[in-house]
C-alpha cells in the first residue's frame, strides 16, 4: 500500500553534514527520512521557497519537456530501500498510458513539488527506513523517531544548507 507524504522540511544531518529530506504522512504520525545530494536539496528548496531562477534548472526542464510532449507526472513513489539507497518511480501519462521511470528519490521529489503531483511512499519503506543508523538499540531508534515526528518549524530552521 502507498502513503501519500508531504514534505515536512529540509534539515542536515549534524554529523555527515548531509541534507536529509523530511517526509511526512497526512497524519502526522509516520516520517520517513531521505539523505540527499546537495544540488538535489537546493533544488527542492529554491522550489518550496518559490524561488525563481533567470533560466530553467534541470528539473525545471524536465518539467518543461514533459509538459510540450502533453505529458503529465500523476504521481511520483518512494518504492524501496535497500542497504540504505532509497528508489523511487516517476508515473507519467503518456497518450492515455501509464509510464513508469526510475528515478533518484530526490529527483522524482523535486519533480514533483514542480507538477503538483502527489508524493507516495510504499508502506513497505516507511516499515524499513530508520531515522539514523547509529547502532543504537530498539528503544534509541523509536526515540528519535518520536523526535523527527515532533520537530516543529523552528528546530528545522528555513530549510538551511
Amino acid at each position: 500500500m502507498q502513503v501519500e507524504m508531504t514534505i515536512k522540511g529540509l534539515m542536515v544531518d549534524p554529523i555527515t553534514n548531509t541534507p536529509i529530506v523530511l517526509l511526512r504522512d497526512q497524519d502526522g504520525q509516520r516520517v520517513v527520512p531521505i539523505w540527499v545530494g546537495i544540488f538535489e536539496a537546493n533544488a527542492i528548496a529554491l522550489q518550496i521557497e518559490n524561488v525563481e531562477t533567470p533560466r530553467p534548472m534541470t528539473h525545471d526542464l524536465l518539467r518543461n519537456i514533459i509538459d510540450n510532449l502533453n505529458a503529465s507526472v500523476v504521481k511520483v513513489v518512494v518504492s524501496d530501500v535497500q542497504d540504505n539507497t532509497f528508489f523511487a518511480l516517476i508515473h507519467l501519462r503518456v497518450n492515455d498510458e501509464i509510464v513508469t521511470v526510475d528515478a533518484r528519490p530526490s529527483d522524482a521529489i523535486a519533480l514533483a513539488l514542480r507538477t503538483r503531483a502527489p508524493i507516495l511512499v510504499e508502506d513497505k519503506v516507511i516499515e524499513n527506513a530508520k531515522p539514523f543508523d547509529l547502532g543504537q538499540d530498539k528503544p534509541d531508534h523509536e526515540r528519535l523517531q518520536k523526535w523527527l515526528e515532533d520537530m516543529g518549524p523552528d528546530e528545522l530552521g528555513k530549510y538551511k544548507m
